[in-house]
């Protein structure tokens, strides 16, 4: 194995495999991507919990371990390969980023599990084609049997995510009215986060790679209404080209009002699931509800959803009191002050 090349595990059905080669392409990391079905991976180490991506990150004695998550992992690679940075110098924008790549993570993904598994169309396109990038040369009697199986198992975890009959209309609304955000900030500005991509862009790109190119049903609406978006998102892919400059980042004292309105479709939706889902894991409930945009909402707790809370609080907690300060006045009137109001000195 080549010690200079990053090795990484993926599926190109995976929007968090998406979103990180995405940000080693663009941020010119050598890697080398393992696909099943060569066996080449035998060699490599277990993770704990077996999600893709997986990132081998030598040690100091030159061993691999395996990682699996990307939010932290996007922050070592920054620590060990300089350069090209994806996340902004300044803190305040720093927060804002961090944020929004939580909200691509934990809440565009209830969009890309319902569509895929909740409409016959998009069951049978996931079923179909997914198992193949297990093994292309697997044989048809194989595949058709490992598509029952796999389409069976993913449709009993809809409950993960939250998707059901009285929350479908809820996702499927916010993920229209979120297209209809991102399309208008992108008229003035190349990426999320202003002249050169941010985390949160990744993090948003990897969910959409599967919502607006490959799920039939949530890929109809992007070609249809917004093809700004699809262009985007094909651009996404390989930024490898972009020369970033250093000031490319949104500032803190001129966050565009499209930027806001994105964080308000945040407050919208994003941010009372994460406060319900909370609230359950610490009074022990059997579920987490809530109302958005007047609507219930019911789902099983998620207990990784709450350390993405935690996470987000502690970025907050390690702020200066003045860039505290800086980011509630971007928050105030988003919704996306809830997240952290108990925390904020001005309360």
């Amino acid at each position: 194995m080549d010690q200079d090349l990053l090795p990484v595990k993926g599926s190109p059905g995976s929007p968090y495999t998406r979103k990180m080669l995405a940000v080693l392409r663009y941020r010119r990391i050598p890697y080398r991507y393992v696909q099943g079905g060569h066996g080449v991976e035998d060699d490599l180490p277990k993770p704990k919990v077996q999600l893709v991506p997986i990132f081998y990150f030598r040690d100091a004695q030159g061993e691999l371990s395996a990682e699996v998550d990307s939010s932290p992992i996007i922050r070592r690679l920054e620590q060990e390969y300089p350069g090209r940075s994806v996340i902004p110098t300044d803190p305040v924008i720093a927060f804002i980023d961090f944020l929004l790549e939580d909200y691509g993570d934990e809440w565009l993904t209830k969009a890309m599990f319902h569509y895929r598994w909740y409409y016959d169309a998009d069951i049978d396109m996931a079923g179909s084609v997914l198992p193949h990038y297990g093994d292309v040369t697997a044989p048809d009697d194989q595949l058709r049997t490992m598509k029952q199986v796999f389409a069976d198992r993913q449709i009993s975890r809809l409950y993960v995510v939250g998707s059901n009959d009285t929350t479908a209309v809820v996702i499927e609304d916010s993920y229209k009215r979120f297209l209809d955000c991102l399309n208008n900030h992108l008229k003035n500005h190349p990426f999320i986060m202003g002249q050169r991509p941010g985390s949160a862009d990744f993090g948003c790109f990897g969910q959409l790679t599967q919502l607006t190119q490959f799920d039939p049903t949530p890929s109809q609406v992007a070609i249809a209404d917004y093809p700004r978006i699809h262009a985007w998102v094909s651009k996404m892919e390989d930024h490898s080209g972009w020369e970033p400059e250093p000031d490319g980042f949104i500032q803190a004292d001129a966050v565009p009002d499209t930027l806001k309105v994105i964080l308000s479709e945040l407050g919208r939706t994003y941010v009372p699931v994460m406060l319900a889902n909370a609230q359950a894991l610490e009074t022990g409930a059997d579920s987490a509800e809530t109302e958005v945009e007047g609507k219930p909402w019911v789902q099983e707790p998620f207990p990784y959803q709450g350390k993405c809370l935690q996470w987000l609080r502690i970025e907050y907690a390690r702020l200066s009191d003045d860039d505290r300060v800086r980011v509630d006045a971007i928050l105030n009137g988003t919704g996306c002050e809830a997240l952290v109001k108990e925390m904020s000195p001005n309360e």
